[in-house]
Order: C-alpha cells, then structure tokens, then sequence
C-alpha cells in the first residue's frame, strides 16, 4: 500500500491481484487495443488526406486504401503499438484499462527483444488467445512458447503484488 494507508486496488479486485488473466478479459483488452490501432490508421489515412488537399485543392479526391498497404500498415502499428506498451509500461492501453500487466519468466516487465517478439507473435497468430480457455495456467499459445504471464495488477507502477503469483511454469 502506498504511504497513506489507502491501496489503489478496487476491494473487489484484491483477492485477484497477481494471478494470472483469464480469456473474457484478455478480450476485452485485446478489443481496446485493436481499436487505438484502428484510430491511429484513421488518423493516418485523414492526415494523407490533408495533405493531399492542401498540396493539390482543385485536383483532390479521397485517395482509394489498397489492401496490401492498409494490411501492411495495420500490422506495423499494432506491433510498434503493443511492442512500446509492454516494453515500456509492462502493459498496452487495453490492458491498462482492465487492470492487467504483462511479464516476463522472472515476475518483471519484458525487455524490449521480448516486448517485440510478442507484439509480433500476437500480432501474426492473434487466435493463439483463444488457448487461454483451455489451459488450466490462464496461458494463451504466445504466453507457453514465450514464458510470458498476463496478470492482474491494478497497481500504478511497477510490478509490485505480483511477483509471488506469476512466475511462468
């Protein structure tokens, strides 16, 4: 708890503080993060848009997306996106708003080779979260093959409360 006696964990969440995430939270921090990667590729194609129009005014017209590019795209964003999260913070905007973090072997935050291979592993293979469902350790394919550990933690830093409970197996 910090200094003033009063824990930033819900009363409710504490008995869930530290274990690992199971697959309807997963979800819903995976839906989040899809749709900050989809705003920031809408961002893209309105500010290619503007810029369009204010080199050529006359001449504009919206610019057709072409499948290959917007793929391409969609897939850099959302491994820089989840590859910065989990690096620097141990945890997307998704995970951030349903109170998860995710870690290494060792109970701390991913390095970023490690951040990067994840981002790309659940980036390439996004089904491989549905094995959350039926392993009894709550480990998606990417957690097995990587030692990696989504958990609960409500804290605002660090990894404090979770080390005891998410060491991977």
């Amino acid at each position: 708890m910090p200094d003033g006696g009063v824990s930033p964990v819900p009363r409710e969440a504490r008995p869930y503080q530290g274990l690992r995430a199971g697959l309807v939270t997963r979800l819903v921090a995976a839906v989040i993060d899809g749709s900050c990667v989809a705003l920031v590729l809408v961002a893209g194609y309105l500010g290619l848009c503007g810029l369009l129009l204010l080199l050529d005014p006359r001449g504009f017209s919206f610019p057709s997306p072409h499948l290959l590019l917007s793929l391409t795209a969609a897939f850099a964003v959302s491994v820089v996106y989840l590859t910065i999260g989990w690096w620097l913070a141990g945890r997307s905007y998704g995970c951030l708003v349903m109170g998860l973090r995710v870690l290494n072997p060792w109970g701390g935050r991913l390095r970023l080779v490690g951040a990067f291979l994840r981002a790309l592993f659940c980036t390439v293979f996004p089904v491989g979260l549905l094995w959350v469902a039926v392993s009894r350790e709550n480990r998606s394919v990417q957690d097995v093959v990587l030692r990696t550990s989504v958990v609960y933690d409500w804290q605002p830093r660090g990894t404090s409360g979770t080390e005891n409970h998410a060491h991977a197996d």
